[in-house]
């Protein structure tokens, strides 16, 4: 018979992967005029780092603006975009 190995608190690590998946609000509810790269990104079936590249590189089909350093993405663009339009 196995015997388990079990880990003491001390003995367990934290791995920001696996901590709990985010939670966005479907396009179709939201309310605010611009969200973050992960929302953005969630949205349009990429990962965020391809929308930073997007960001840095000005060659994607939007560009965000931007916030303290952060970047803020356009939601009617998201939907624009998604939609099958040009924006």
């Amino acid at each position: 018979m196995a015997t388990t190995q079990h880990q003491t608190p001390d003995q367990l690590q934290y791995h920001p992967a696996a901590a709990q998946p985010q939670i966005f609000p479907s396009i179709c509810t939201e309310g605010r005029s611009h969200v973050e790269t992960a929302c953005a990104a969630f949205w349009m079936n990429r990962k965020p780092q391809t929308l930073r590249a997007w960001a840095s590189q000005e060659n994607g089909p939007l560009r965000p603006i931007r916030v303290n350093g952060r970047l803020a993405w356009s939601v009617f663009e998201i939907r624009t975009i998604m939609s099958g339009g040009a924006v």
